[in-house]
């Protein structure tokens, strides 16, 4: 099969996996000077990957740039499927089969991963990489890989709890407590996988599972005003919620911003999958917590968590604001809900999804500026700066990250298709 099958006219359809009408197309209207940034990024972004290539070892992921040096990551890290996911991006730009040649290295690489069950990050791992494969080429290997993957992923599924175990145990951030079936808002981006899954095999069970899932993050992740927890431990014989916390955030009732992303994101693919009017309404609601937050920045890049140092957000952990000359900012979150409000935009009434693709277009300009995004050849090959991985820990803050240029990259390629 030719290696563009799945890109005919309908190119932007296809691309997010989503059935609009033509109408609903039409009256999305992009700007086109952000029409022609989104190409000039796209095109200085080639450039930038094949500065990084040049200096990633085999068998490795890239993962930062800190102190002037790449550090990478394993296969078996959770962020190992945004390099190769983003040079599939790239390469269904430019059609540069040197970005195809160095994907298709990683991704082989990746293959083992596909029969992994210790952890629920299969999606980002296998989906982000293996699913842009996929679309693009049309590969039959490449589609039974994602299936192994979700049969990996789903039996991390407890009935009891109804949901996916994000990890197997885990400490609680003050170190008091072990949290004995945590399960993370991030998991909310792993369930695509299972609804490809269902899609391509016939077998309702993977999408069955991935509904079951969202169905008890709405009713447990969030407060009244639709903000999330990140983490919610529950009793595995009972199915109770023991717990809600977090272990990424500033305090276990503030906004963790990227977490608050990942929920954006995550009901607006399960609206697109199921077409649940509540999983709509929901990611609506999320997304009005994120872009009418009085602390969101006015260039609409959030602070890593939106409540650092409010009254009544009290940090589990031992927070030194003197580390840091200003509260980091995290790219990250916004490269996240910039693509998500681009999809959004297409399920809503027609000035509401005005609203949303303005909203992205700040997101975007202001990621696009000398700001956020590296000069040419800076940066390690990083595209984006100042993204904020988990200042808990104090692990990557305010430093580039693989996942902030993946979904950067995809919501730029999802702008550039309105054009088209």
């Amino acid at each position: 099969m030719g290696r563009f099958k799945n890109l005919p006219l309908l190119f932007f359809f296809l691309l997010i996996g989503v059935n609009y009408s033509h109408g609903q197309m039409k009256r999305l209207k992009p700007e086109k000077e952000m029409l022609k940034l989104a190409d000039q990024v796209l095109a200085q972004s080639v450039a930038q990957y094949k500065t990084m290539m040049r200096q990633l070892p085999q068998g490795q992921l890239p993962r930062t740039f800190e102190n002037g040096k790449l550090a990478t990551a394993s296969p078996y890290s959770w962020i190992s499927g945004f390099y190769p996911g983003s040079l599939m991006y790239l390469y269904e730009y430019s059609r540069d089969s040197v970005l195809l040649k160095d994907a298709e290295i990683r991704l082989k690489d990746l293959e083992k991963i596909q029969y992994v069950t210790a952890n629920h990050d299969l999606g980002f791992m296998m989906y982000c990489s293996f699913g842009n494969a996929y679309r693009l080429l049309d590969s039959t290997r490449y589609k039974d890989i994602l299936v192994q993957s979700a049969k990996s992923l789903v039996s991390r599924f407890y009935p009891k709890t109804g949901c996916i175990k994000s990890w197997n145990k885990i400490k609680s951030l003050d170190g008091k407590r072990m949290l004995n079936f945590p399960v993370i808002i991030d998991n909310m981006m792993n369930l695509e996988l299972l609804f490809f899954a269902s899609k391509v095999t016939g077998d309702p069970s993977y999408k069955d599972i991935a509904i079951k899932h969202t169905e008890t993050t709405l009713k447990n992740h969030f407060r009244p005003d639709y903000s999330s927890y990140h983490v919610v431990d529950y009793d595995e014989e009972t199915g109770a919620v023991k717990s809600k916390e977090t272990m990424q955030g500033f305090s276990d009732n503030s906004t963790w911003a990227r977490g608050q992303a990942w929920a954006i994101y995550g009901f607006t693919m399960v609206y697109r999958e199921t077409r649940v009017k509540k999983y709509l309404e929901a990611a609506q609601k999320m997304a009005a917590h994120f872009i009418n937050h009085p602390n969101l920045p006015k260039d609409k890049i959030p602070y890593w968590d939106f409540n650092v140092n409010q009254p009544g957000f009290i940090p589990p952990w031992k927070y030194d604001p003197a580390k840091y000359r200003e509260i980091p900012r995290d790219a990250s979150a916004a490269a996240i809900v910039s693509s998500a409000l681009i999809e959004l935009a297409a399920y809503v009434d027609a000035a509401t999804a005005q609203k949303y693709l303005t909203i992205a277009e700040t997101m975007l300009k202001s990621l696009s500026s000398a700001q956020y995004r590296s000069a040419a050849g800076a940066n390690g090959g990083f595209i984006l700066m100042h993204s904020s991985g988990g200042v808990p820990g104090n692990i990557e803050v305010d430093v580039p990250v693989s996942y902030a240029d993946y979904y950067y990259l995809e919501a730029l390629m999802r702008y550039r298709a309105m054009g088209a």
